[in-house]
């Protein structure tokens, strides 16, 4: 798997069925190699204009279209809130008027600590308005987080002027804890005992500023819109700066390359995190560029979550649907099992959409038999690959290539450079929708790009074909995680890590990989509680060390690892050991993100004692042997 917020092909499915066409651009490229085996990727085809400020596609659909619905979500009785684009220009006004009033800047931004709402996009936007950036920051670091950690830091890396939460009372420690009693504090319900809390609705009374209009002229391409937080290895937060350009370039690339956008208005129905790219850069933008409908799904692709999805699903028929491969996977039984989800989902799907981790070949194909079944033919599933530094939107594939482990070409406005590093291609980015740096650290900026100002995503890519770079290129791993076992030998972690979890579906949502100046590849394996309960139903729903002891999983477990090692072709590829997690993942030891993805080197370091288990020359009962 690659960065966070990376776009990751997966297994692909079958093609016995026609694929439902839809408006798809395949760009061109042309090659260029230099003598040191470099690889220049260039796209035929040129990037479009684009407008200097995100707002100023809202002034467009405002005028346009001023009653069609932008957003909606749930409200407590069960019906659809809604603001339209006229409302949502409306209140954008008036937010930032209040904002300008308080001398916020980049040096003071606005901090949102609250998951997707109305209220947080009402925020969101005003700040875009204003001219003054905001940051997104996963609620995991206030409502999660045991020690603060991660909020703390931050608190001091962007020193915000103002923080806005949805409910003041469910943030009561994390603020008391971690925001300055100067700091002003904005809310749209709850209080907090002992401060004064501004509310939200008192924002969005607030007239208009007599410099409101020179102010959101003056926003240009170079003006930073937000900051989204994205950590390294080290687990501290990287704030990456987006700027307007980065986010209105991003927008036509997506546009242009998706081209069935522009059929329709989009439908969407997202529960992804807005503080990831994915979620608040891609769909978000996505919706707002292109005229679109966002309604906020509060479901979660877990146990007492995705049946909010279900629901969601059944009333409103999306007409793109993005999700993580859990999501697609926990959404399966119920199209299987519900006809009116399933009649719903597909009756005006032009594409689905996944990033993130690998999705299982079993779980592609099934959706292409229940699409076949209820509309004739496949819907396309697309990736590609991107980071939270490049907006995210870098290379895409096409229909018609989508297929296991392959993210496409570059898409118009991209450069890509395909540098040899240890018998890989490291891919590197330049472009319009590539950011400047990290906020106030300026030595990870430096370390960030190359001596041609190409971002360094840290990824491997490898031809689809190698007598034919123009058919695209395959995910190849993470630079930083392959390692060479005591004999030298290289071994490639990130083709090794979605042949394992293939090979162990579905008891296994991920592999931390372990080996390096060891004889022997081993493995911490990272359950799926879902897939395990398929295996023996009465498991508990939370209890991982219930399941990671439970001997029928671990029989189930140990069959599937038996026929992997019977399919490897040598030392690079064999796992002769594993051990299943049974202890939950930390947040604040940053071995996992609050979306779900898996920091290798951080759960390498804080397992240590699970290692030296692994290799222990009588290993204890926990550890599973073979080979």
């Amino acid at each position: 798997m690659s960065a966070q917020g990376n776009m990751i092909a997966s297994p692909g499915a079958s093609a016995a069925h026609s694929l439902r066409a839809i408006s798809f651009s395949d760009p061109a490229i042309t090659i260029e190699r230099t003598s040191d085996g470099a690889i220049y990727l260039h796209p035929v085809k040129g990037l479009g204009e684009y407008p200097p400020r995100l707002t100023d596609r809202l002034h467009h659909w405002a005028r346009s279209e001023p009653n069609r619905v932008f957003m909606a979500e749930r409200a407590p009785g069960g019906s659809w809130r809604q603001t339209t684009y006229a409302q949502l220009l409306t209140a954008s006004r008036h937010i930032a008027s209040a904002l300008l009033g308080r001398g916020l800047s980049a040096e003071k931004p606005v901090v949102i600590l609250s998951g997707n709402s109305i209220d947080h996009a009402l925020v969101a936007f005003g700040a875009l308005y204003a001219g003054i950036p905001f940051c997104p920051v996963s609620p995991a670091y206030s409502l999660v987080s045991k020690d603060y950690g991660k909020l703390a830091f931050l608190m001091k890396l962007l020193t915000p002027g103002l923080i806005f939460v949805d409910d003041a009372g469910k943030f009561t420690d994390a603020l008391n804890t971690n925001v300055p009693p100067g700091t002003e504090i904005v809310a749209a319900q709850g209080a907090l005992p002992g401060r004064d809390v501004t509310r939200l609705s008192d924002l969005l009374a607030t007239p208009e500023h007599p410099r409101l209009d020179p102010a959101h002229d003056a926003i240009g391409p170079d003006t930073i819109a937000k900051f989204l937080l994205t950590s390294g290895s080290t687990g501290n937060p990287k704030a990456v700066i987006n700027t307007q350009a980065m986010i209105c370039a991003n927008q036509v690339m997506i546009r242009e390359t998706m081209a069935f956008l522009k059929d329709e208005p989009p439908v969407i129905v997202d529960w992804l995190p807005w503080n990831h790219t994915f979620g608040g850069n891609h769909n978000i933008g996505l919706t707002l560029y292109n005229g679109g409908s966002m309604y906020l799904d509060q479901g979660k692709p877990m146990p007492g979550g995705i049946e909010e999805t279900v629901r969601n699903l059944r009333e409103i028929s999306p007409t793109v649907y993005f999700n993580v491969p859990k999501g697609y996977e926990s959404l399966l039984p119920y199209l299987r099992d519900d006809s009116q989800l399933r009649q719903n989902f597909f009756a005006r799907l032009h594409a689905m959409f996944f990033s993130g981790a690998a999705l299982s070949a079993y779980v592609w194909n099934s959706l292409d038999e229940l699409a076949v079944q209820q509309t004739g033919a496949r819907v396309p599933m697309l990736t590609g690959l991107g980071a939270t530094e490049t907006a995210p939107f870098f290379m895409s594939v096409n229909p018609s290539t989508s297929r296991s482990g392959h993210v496409g070409l570059p898409v118009p406005g991209n450069d890509a450079k395909l540098v040899p590093n240890n018998g890989k291609l490291e891919v590197r980015a330049k472009g319009p929708n590539v950011t400047p740096g990290y906020w106030r650290q300026p030595e990870l900026t430096a370390d960030a790009f190359d001596e041609e100002g190409f971002y360094k995503f840290g990824d491997a890519l490898k031809p689809a074909d190698p007598n034919n770079l123009h058919a695209g290129f395959d995910f190849d791993g993470r630079i930083a995680e392959d390692f060479k076992l005591a004999s030298g030998t290289w071994v490639s972690v990130g083709p090794l890590r979605a042949r394992f979890v293939a090979a162990c579906a579905p008891l296994v949502r991920d592999v931390v990989i372990a080996g390096i100046n060891r004889d022997e590849i081993s493995a911490l394996v990272v359950l799926d509680l879902d897939g395990c309960r398929l295996v023996n139903p009465t498991l508990p729903l939370d209890d991982l060390a219930a399941t990671a002891a439970d001997p029928l999983v671990r029989g189930a477990f140990r069959e599937r690892f038996a026929k992997f090692l019977a399919s490897s072709t040598g030392s690079s590829t064999r796992i002769t050991r594993a051990i299943l997690i049974d202890t939950p993942l930390s947040i604040d030891r940053s071995e996992v993100t609050d979306k779900g993805s898996i920091n290798q080197r951080a759960v390498l370091e804080h397992r240590a004692p699970l290692i030296e288990e692994l290799y222990s020359p009588t290993p204890s009962a926990r550890v599973i042997t073979l080979g």
